[in-house]
């Protein structure tokens, strides 16, 4: 990943028939140099966002809201601990993201979010991790590749305004 960067992934389809919509790979756990990057991102392709809800358990500290390009996202805390965003668009329309740890190793983060965006995929966010963390094991690594799958798109955004961490 380049530095400055903020990596997401969104399905393409319109189905909707995953139990995620996508996937984004933070470069660190910093949410005040993460969040306008992921906004900024998902506004591009999705339209204003509104909410973001995030596991407490995952982020050095939480604000409340964060106002990107004049606008205000509100950020809702749960602790869950379940891997994912829950990203609202407009009043109702929801998305739901696997968080990829920002220290997973490489190759292990892409096979996750090419797993999230899948087409059709019954896991969950967790056992996505998981598995992809086995994958990493040296006799499994020839059984996957993680190449991105039809019905997927990867964004990569200049970080326009905080420092790389």
């Amino acid at each position: 990943m380049r530095p400055g960067t903020a990596l997401l992934r969104l399905t393409t389809t319109h189905e909707r028939q995953s139990i995620l919509d996508g996937a984004w790979w933070p470069r660190s756990r910093n949410l005040d140099s993460e969040l306008p990057q992921l906004i900024s991102a998902l506004t591009e392709h999705l339209g204003p966002i509104t909410r973001i809800g995030l596991d407490s358990a995952a982020w050095d500290e939480l604000p409340t809201r964060v106002t990107v390009d004049d606008r205000v996202v509100h950020i809702d805390v749960f602790s869950v601990g379940d891997d994912t965003a829950l990203v609202t668009r407009g009043d109702q329309d929801h998305f739901s993201l696997l968080v990829v740890p920002p220290d997973m190793p490489p190759e292990a983060a892409r096979a996750a979010m090419t797993e999230a965006v899948r087409s059709g995929s019954p896991k969950r966010a967790q056992q996505i991790l998981i598995d992809t963390s086995l994958w990493l094991s040296p006799d499994a690594r020839h059984r996957r590749s993680p190449h991105p799958g039809p019905g997927s798109t990867t964004w990569t955004r200049p970080n326009h305004g905080s420092a790389a961490t």
